[in-house]
This record gives structure tokens, C-alpha cells and sequence, in this order.
């Protein structure tokens, strides 16, 4: 199970400790102080919004702030496993075997979804995979506890207080039980860990029993993951992601999610096609994760999707790949990458490339974007393969 917080686009901009939006309605941004005074405030913000007092105390009058929220919030942990580690790891062949057959045994609700949003089947399915275990591991924190906590707390106010009000709405149509309901640290509910805005706004009742319950039901969770997807930006009928061969002559600076050709351009490169064919016509970026000796894939307009959902680099390009091999590819060729860096070499690398001029972000052992667009650069600029891979002969030469 996941948390996407910390990667969400939308959420880029209130990740800062203690930001507030000075210019908005202060009932709206209100945190901290007294907390019985706060759900005070929460409940009147509530009815302001016409949602019934009945709602409101149902769902507040037990909330308590749960202190291993705060423990977590702070204590997030920092993805710095490489791609070949990770999805080795995630890809598992309990979760292939599982993912056909949940694909199967809701053959109907997929084709639904499909037909009515454009998602296809294992895409929703990798998700569906990589979020819960197909619903086994959903996460044991009291959801209005938590987020009571985290709207109380004044780091992101501005992020949880709607989805607190949001929580108080989906009580009010009887599609959360403030006692009962649990889920992920940061109040994401269900198979496909969403938060309470998006469960109202996407929501759907797939097996027609007039409720939204992503906990129990498979097929709310599939059709209302394919309305989240469809409403990020899905394109109807075109890849997302597929693996290819390069030629070893390739002008490497070319490669990043940056930089997109169209998949003609990079066939007439050199670039084949492990499986299926290449779509000509469609811009791709092509993406090396670990460096041009390692895997290499096409990212086509849908992987964008994929970043809107979480922006670790290594999460989506797994999450994508698991999708393809759901949908039939075989197993990536895994080559043969130059050792990376560890965690103290990599913040060596950044404290390096900082003082050169270069914006790597925090200095924090992660291979970011702007890490990897430093390193490229670099690397062009020593003359080496400008594939974005820090490796330590890189590091030695700085």
C-alpha cells in the first residue's frame, strides 16, 4: 500500500510545512488550538455547506487525533530503490496470477469501465495491485481520525479540512462509518486508496446496490478508478508504455521524459520495438532508468497519467510496466546497468552538482527529476554517455 501525497501535482504546492494561504476565507485555512474548539469550526463549515448537523456530529463527535498519524506524516520515507529493485520486487508472480484472475472474474465490470472511460482493464488492475494486494492490505488507521489529525495540524490545513468535510458528506449518504471505516495514514479509503474529494467527485456504484464502498466493492473500485483516470487525462485506445531496444550509437541526451520524438522519429533512430509495434504517429519520450545499459522503454501521453497519480519516477515506470505485462508483454531484459550510487554517494552528488550551479532540489539521496536532468547535463559536458544515470565514475570525475 501506498501513500501519494507526497507525489501528487496538485498537492505540490501545500507540501510545505506550515503553509497558509493568507488571501483565503481564515474559517477555511483554521488549524490547531483547542481540538474540540476546531471540529467546532469543521462543523460549521459543514452546514455552511449544506450538509445536515446529524452528518456533522455523527462523524465528529468521536474523532480523537490519532498521534502515529503525525508520526508518520513527519517520518515519511523517501523512495530510493532503483527500478530493476523495485519492480522485481512489486511484480510478483502472486500478483500476476491474482491480476489475471480478478480480470477475469470481473470481466463484465472491466469492459464497462472501458467502454464508458477508455481505461483499459490492466491498467486499473496494476493499480488495483500495487495500492492494496486486490484489497487485502488497505491500511488499519481510523480514516476520520486521521484525517481530523492532519486538517488539525497546521503543516496542510489547506489539504484536509475539505477532506474532512468530505468524510462528513460521505456519511451523510451512508457510504462511510466514522467508528468503523479505516484505510492509509493520510485518509485514502479503499482497493484504489482514494481520498474522500475524489470518492464524491468519481465515485461510482458499480454493482448497483446505490452506495460508493471502495473497502467491499470490487466493482465500485473498478469503475471508479477508471473515472479518476479518464478525468486525469486518459486517451482513449493508445499505449502508455513499451519496452524497446537501442542501438548503441544513440545520441543519449536525447533521452527523458523532457524530450519526446514521435515514435517514427525514434524508429528511424534505431529504436525497435521488444513487442507490438512502435506507434508512429504518437510523441514518446524514451526513458532509461537505470542507463543506457539497463531497460529501456517508449513513454507515450498516457505515462503522463501515471505521474498524475504519483510522482516517484520509479513508482510510475513500474506501475506502467506492470500494466503491459497484464495486458500481455513479456518480461522486460533486464541488461546489465553500471553500479548506481548509494544513499551517501548520491547526496555527495547532489551537494557536487548544487555547487556547480545546478538545481537538484533537496539534498536528500533521492534521484529526482532535477537530479537526473544535472546529471545528464554533466555528463554531456564531460563528454561521457549522457543517459541521466549517476554512476560513481561520474561522481569521481566531479
Amino acid at each position: 500500500m501506498t501513500s501519494r501525497l507526497r507525489f501528487t501535482p496538485k498537492l505540490a504546492a501545500t507540501a510545505l510545512a506550515g503553509f497558509w494561504l493568507a488571501t483565503a476565507p481564515a474559517q477555511a485555512q483554521q488549524c490547531g488550538g483547542d481540538f474540540r474548539q476546531f471540529l467546532a469550526g469543521v462543523k460549521q463549515e459543514a452546514l455552511a455547506k449544506g450538509l445536515s448537523a446529524n452528518a456533522a456530529d455523527q462523524t465528529l463527535a468521536g474523532a480523537q487525533v490519532d498521534r502515529k498519524v503525525l508520526s508518520r506524516d513527519r517520518a515519511q520515507g523517501v523512495f530510493k530503490m532503483t527500478f530493476l529493485d523495485f519492480s522485481q520486487r512489486v511484480i510478483s508472480g502472486y500478483r500476476m496470477k491474482n491480476g489475471a484472475a480478478n480480470m477475469k472474474k470481473y470481466a463484465n465490470v472491466f469492459q464497462h469501465t472501458e467502454s464508458e472511460y477508455g481505461v483499459p482493464a490492466p491498467v486499473i488492475t496494476a493499480f488495483w495491485a500495487l495500492e492494496t494486494d486486490f484489497g487485502a492490505v488497505q491500511g488499519d488507521f481510523n480514516t476520520v481520525n486521521a484525517l481530523a489529525t492532519l486538517a488539525h495540524d497546521c503543516r496542510r490545513p489547506e489539504l484536509f479540512r475539505p477532506q474532512l468535510i468530505a468524510a462528513i458528506e460521505m456519511v451523510q449518504h451512508g457510504d462511510l462509518d466514522p467508528r468503523t471505516t479505516t484505510g492509509a495514514w493520510a485518509g485514502e479509503i479503499g482497493m484504489v486508496q482514494m481520498l474522500p474529494e475524489d470518492i464524491i467527485k468519481f465515485g461510482r456504484d458499480g454493482d448497483g446496490d446505490g452506495h460508493v464502498k471502495l473497502k467491499e466493492s470490487a466493482a465500485d473500485a473498478i469503475l471508479t478508478a477508471g473515472a479518476f483516470i479518464q478525468h486525469l487525462g486518459w486517451r482513449r485506445g493508445e499505449p502508455w508504455l513499451q519496452e524497446v531496444k537501442v542501438t548503441q550509437n544513440l545520441n543519449w541526451a536525447e533521452s527523458g521524459l523532457d524530450k519526446t520524438k514521435t515514435g517514427a522519429q525514434w524508429a528511424a533512430l534505431g529504436v525497435q520495438p521488444r513487442w507490438g509495434q512502435i506507434a508512429g504517429n504518437l510523441p514518446a519520450s524514451l526513458l532509461l532508468p537505470q542507463g543506457r545499459k539497463g531497460p529501456a522503454f517508449l513513454a507515450y501521453p498516457n505515462y503522463n497519467i501515471y505521474l498524475e497519480w504519483n510522482q516517484s519516477f520509479v513508482y510510475t515506470t513500474t506501475a506502467a510496466y506492470f500494466a503491459t505485462r497484464l495486458a500481455g508483454a513479456p518480461v522486460y531484459t533486464q541488461g546489465n546497468p553500471d553500479p548506481g550510487l548509494d544513499d551517501a554517494q548520491m547526496r555527495q552528488l547532489q551537494s557536487k552538482l548544487s555547487s556547480m550551479g545546478y538545481d537538484v532540489g533537496k539534498i536528500d539521496g533521492i534521484l529526482g527529476s532535477g537530479t537526473r536532468n544535472a546529471v545528464q547535463q554533466v555528463q554531456q559536458k564531460l563528454g561521457m554517455p549522457a543517459d541521466a544515470w549517476p554512476t560513481p565514475e561520474l561522481l569521481n570525475r566531479l
